[in-house]
């Protein structure tokens, strides 16, 4: 069997021994030139001189682009609204704006030019935080959006208890081991081959074509693999591509262009950052009544992803929590800093934080164990069977109540109840409508509280810190409930493009970019499962845009389930014409294929065998396959709707020891149970909840982004901005797999796996409040990243 088993990645030996090829090791034509922008001083301002004789004059410079040279028609790079121009000549909006082009003979040379262009700016006020963005307006939609369900206020107003607070959550940079990089190959009759370290080979393709001015069919876009993506090489790629392109054609040369670190960090956006203030109304047990979030976020200078990054937050507002009343209204606000952009989840786990920081206010208010609030809240886990599940019709359940033109559901209780087998849907729905039909986080939750050993180690912590004044120590639990599916409806689809040759080897492409996470690995696996091969029949090569057509960007967890299905629509389509063959020629219908074998009546008959004399006779062994996301209908303006085809669901312990006299902490223990259906690959599944974990609590822990008065990225560089070191990952590392199938038909019913357990990580910064809170009374409203000196200071609000 290939699905299933914990196989290596296909590229392990390849990244240990340093032969993976990535952008910057394509051997390239002689004569190869090099690029690099010449960036904006300031944070916002008029360009009123630009002296670029001694940029011209420099050794190996071949040529140098200004926004004039465009003639007006500046090639544009953003994915969303067309207000991010290559280079810019009137007004910079941020520190690290490109404001020229230099072309040489080496990367070196060209940065050194960079560096020499005298500019003169008429500096203008900078918007750099959210009460100046808020004040002057500054945002990208009229005004705020607003989602829920219920009546937030009348709830929170006759609500037994209340608590209001706001917590601050930092951004993030992507810090991907291999950074922004780009090539270009002119060919012949202007078309373009790119080679680009991107997550979307078809957005670059887009915008090289719109930037040259020629159709989609003359850009080839080829992606081998990337060394680290986790959404910042979504859309950020297209600045370096485009430019590269257009010298390429202009020169007549190849042209590469990468960024150093340092300037990697200060053009590219990073993880949005939020500020989110809470009105909760809660009953005596800690049961939510009524919610009211307030979400700002940092947009940048230019849309770019903000919009349903902003709404994905949003989204996940209730995490997974049935709130029966909820109000969440989302600024997303324009200011003068670097345009922010995907990151794992998403804006998923700013929304996931946000309410989780509510639980644990709430669970501190009580004096209760959070995990008991936690659960008091989940959503209803009963799942009602559905026809085609192997249940008959007339078996199926029904719902009580009606749905509302508000999107709800009427009943007398607000909260679910089970009676005669019929569940109370009033449980099951999400602020935003959607029929949660897959909850399965009570089961979860039980099942690690007793592996983990949970409630005897509450005590001792307790006991610990009752008799240690200096460490403290604390635990965290977080669940994730984390929807599945691209919320742009249309972006839900995938193409792959499936060959057996003579000999019986399958070549296979589909529209997925593998950046570390194994997804090709994992296709392979669909295409041996398919036709009963072993993993050596299989090769899949570079994602290419002359292969597979309008691809999809890998993101939104969506990888392995749009382009997995893909593949095996185009291995499905081949094997039926096989067995149509075999039909034909054996007179036999009921074939299987396993084990390197294809068995047909009383015949067996090697794989290839079969391979060689179906092209002996002419039957078609090559295929295309597509596949798009069922039962997804989605209205974002109205915030009503399914924009998630299924949720995956884990949760997480961690036990951290925090130094209440300098802020310095450390995990000590992280447990970690995650539902990844069906697992396609085992091994790589449990790397990704591992990296996601880790990367998660770097986020709000280690990981501070400090901008100065004047809007200067200060931590640009691996010595001023901390991602976790291997050391610190937790010594105690648990990590298992949830047994159960996707309830949807999924690939071979796996679940994604990529953002989700990034989610986890949310445990340790909620251990770091319980450690904190142990310091006295109060509640600490500890802020992200819960630096030391973050800590020392929820320290000190904790004792006032």
């Amino acid at each position: 069997m290939s699905v299933g088993s914990p196989l290596p990645h296909d590229a392990a030996k390849l990244h240990v021994t340093g032969q993976a090829r990535y952008i910057d090791d394509i051997p390239l034509p002689a004569g190869a030139l090099h690029l690099a922008f010449g960036l904006s001083t300031v944070a916002h301002g008029e360009i009123t001189a630009m002296d670029l004789s001694a940029v011209r004059a420099a050794p190996g410079v071949v040529r140098v682009y200004t926004a004039e040279d465009f003639h007006g028609h500046v090639p544009d790079c953003s994915p969303s609204l067309g207000d991010e121009p290559l280079l810019t000549s009137g007004e910079v909006q941020f520190i690290g704006q490109p404001i020229f082009l230099v072309v040489a003979t080496s990367h070196l040379a060209a940065r050194k030019a960079a560096k020499l262009g005298k500019i003169t700016y008429k500096e203008l006020p900078a918007l750099l935080d959210y009460d100046a963005a808020m004040e002057a307006n500054s945002r990208f939609e009229d005004g705020p959006r607003i989602y829920g369900c219920g009546d937030a206020a009348r709830a929170i107003a006759e609500a037994p208890r209340k608590i209001e607070g706001t917590i601050e959550i930092g951004g993030q940079e992507h810090f991907y081991l291999e950074g922004q990089a780009a090539a270009a190959v002119p060919q012949e009759g202007g078309d373009m081959l790119v080679h680009s370290s991107t997550q979307h080979p078809s957005e670059i393709q887009h915008k090289v074509a719109h930037a040259l001015h020629i159709p989609m069919h003359a850009v080839r876009v080829e992606t081998r693999r990337m060394g680290g993506g986790f959404g910042g090489k979504e859309s950020q790629g297209n600045w370096l591509a485009i430019a590269c392109a257009i010298a390429a054609r202009d020169t007549g040369k190849p042209c590469k262009m990468r960024y150093d670190r340092d300037d990697d960090m200060v053009i590219t956006g990073k993880r949005h950052d939020f500020r989110i203030s809470y009105t909760c109304g809660f009953d005596d047990e800690g049961r939510i009544l009524g919610i009211d979030f307030l979400q700002l976020t940092r947009g940048g200078w230019s849309m770019d992803l903000t919009l349903p990054v902003a709404d994905r937050a949003m989204l996940h507002a209730d995490n997974a929590y049935f709130l029966p009343n909820a109000r969440i209204e989302s600024h997303r606000l324009k200011m003068n800093t670097q345009s922010n952009t995907a990151y794992r989840g998403f804006g998923g786990p700013q929304g996931v934080l946000g309410i989780e920081r509510v639980v644990d206010h709430i669970a501190h208010t009580l004096g209760k164990d959070p995990v008991e609030i936690r659960q008091l809240n989940y959503y209803d886990e009963m799942v009602t069977p559905t026809a085609g599940d192997g249940v008959p019709e007339d078996h199926v359940l029904s719902l009580e109540g009606e749905p509302t033109s508000e999107g709800s559901v009427e009943h007398v209780d607000a909260h679910p109840q089970h009676a005669g087998g019929q569940l109370t849907p009033r449980g099951k729905l999400t602020p935003y409508g959607q029929e949660v039909e897959d909850f399965i986080l009570h089961g979860m939750t039980e099942e690690l509280l007793k592996t983990s050993d949970y409630a005897a180690r509450k005590k001792n912590i307790e006991k610990w810190n009752s008799e240690n004044p200096i460490i403290k120590k604390g635990l965290g639990v977080s669940p994730v409930k984390f929807g599945i599916s691209f919320t742009l409806t249309h972006l839900n689809q995938a193409g792959a493009l499936v060959h057996i040759y003579n000999d019986g080897s399958i070549h296979l492409n589909h529209g997925g970019t593998e950046m570390g996470q194994g997804l090709f690995q994992k296709v392979a696996q669909v295409a041996a499962q398919e036709f009963g091969v072993s993993m050596d029949k299989v090769k899949i090569t570079a994602t290419d845009t002359a292969k597979v057509p309008n691809t999809s960007a890998t993101a939104a967890s969506s990888g392995s389930d749009l382009n997995g299905m893909a593949v095996k629509n185009a291995c499905d389509r081949i094997r039926t014409r096989l067995e149509v063959f075999i039909l034909e020629r054996f007179g036999e219908s009921d074939v299987t294929w396993a084990k390197g074998k294809v068995h047909f009546g009383v015949h067996e008959m090697a794989f290839e065998d079969l391979i060689s004399l179906a092209y002996m006779n002419r039957v078609s062994l090559s295929a295309t396959g597509f596949y798009k996301t069922p039962k997804i209908e989605w209205d974002r303006i109205k915030g009503k709707g399914r924009p998630f085809f299924y949720f995956a669901h884990g949760i997480a312990i961690t036990e951290v020891a925090l130094d209440t006299l300098t802020g310095e902490n450390r995990i000590l223990r992280a447990d970690i149970l995650h539902d990844a259906g069906a697992s396609l690959n085992p091994a790589l599944d449990k790397g990704q909840i591992e990296g996601g974990y880790v990367q998660g609590a770097g986020w709000l822990t280690t990981e501070e982004l400090v901008w100065d008065a004047k809007g200067m990225l200060k931590t640009h560089a691996p010595s001023t901005y901390k991602i976790p070191a291997c050391s610190d990952a937790p010594d105690v590392f648990n990590v298992n797999l949830w047994d159960g199938r996707n309830r949807e038909e999924t690939i071979y019913r796996s679940k994604a796996v990529g953002e989700p357990p990034f989610m986890l990580g949310i445990s340790a910064f909620l251990a770091l409040s319980d450690a904190c809170a142990a310091c006295g009374p109060n509640y600490p409203a500890l802020n992200a990243p819960a630096t030391p000196e973050e800590c020392l200071a929820a320290i000190g609000r904790a004792k006032a």
